[in-house]
């Protein structure tokens, strides 16, 4: 607790803050995913420990557990422009890039260094006390979400593998690109089908039930038919 704050740490802790709390602003807005219960608890757990941390003056901690998390994340997001530019390839090898490094710093390095520190080193230098609980029930619980989002991400991998593409998102039923698309094509039908009415009409190739071509019934009309 006799940490000092650096002006340094004081503006990565606000933006970071600033940043989740903008995430729950916008969730009701974002492509609803399936582990959008996940999201929230994830948003509000972390929320939680960075509010608690600054509080409590833990800023080593706190910044420790950060820059774990935006390790990953930084890859994660020009993932996702590239894959929205639909340029594959490079959206490919940084998504591998961004599994592995997240399944380093979320399952390897982080109940290494922070959650053995704060669990059992920690009670070596102060008795157990409201924040000692607190902070460690968060911490449990961003792990568990590590643990189930690189369950997804393995999953992803391993389909890279075995296919040679990457597939779209394990996380949602339907990806906003994918819905665009969909609409694209439907459009692209419904004109083609159009194209297709209006051709048949001017050329005379609709019938009717039982009925003759329409140049037949019009020689019929003008009374050019032959007998039968």
């Amino acid at each position: 607790p006799s940490q000092p704050l650096q002006p340094s740490l004081f503006w990565y802790y606000m933006l970071e803050l600033s940043f989740y709390w903008s995430l729950v602003f916008t969730l009701p807005f974002d492509v609803k995913r399936k582990d959008f219960k996940e999201q929230i608890v994830h948003h509000a757990a972390t929320i939680f420990l960075i509010s608690f941390s600054y509080c409590a003056n833990y800023i080593r901690i706190g910044t420790l557990v950060m820059v774990i998390h935006d390790a990953s994340d930084c890859f994660l997001e020009p993932t996702k422009i590239f894959n929205y530019m639909k340029w594959k390839k490079t959206c490919d090898s940084l998504f591998m890039i961004f599994s592995a490094v997240f399944l380093i710093s979320r399952l390897v390095i982080y109940p290494y260094t922070v959650l053995y520190n704060t669990y059992y080193y920690s009670m070596e230098i102060f008795q157990p006390f409201f924040g000692y609980y607190f902070v460690n029930v968060l911490l449990i619980i961003l792990q568990l979400l590590h643990v189930f989002w690189s369950c997804l991400i393995i999953h992803m991998v391993y389909k890279f593998i075995l296919q040679g593409t990457m597939e779209k998102d394990m996380r949602s039923d339907t990806e906003e690109s994918d819905k665009d698309e969909e609409r694209d094509k439907i459009r692209d039908k419904e004109t083609n089908g159009i194209t297709y009415f209006s051709n048949a009409t001017s050329n005379g190739y609709i019938q009717r039930n039982g009925s003759e071509p329409l140049n037949s019934r019009a020689h019929l009309a003008n009374g050019h038919a032959k007998e039968r």
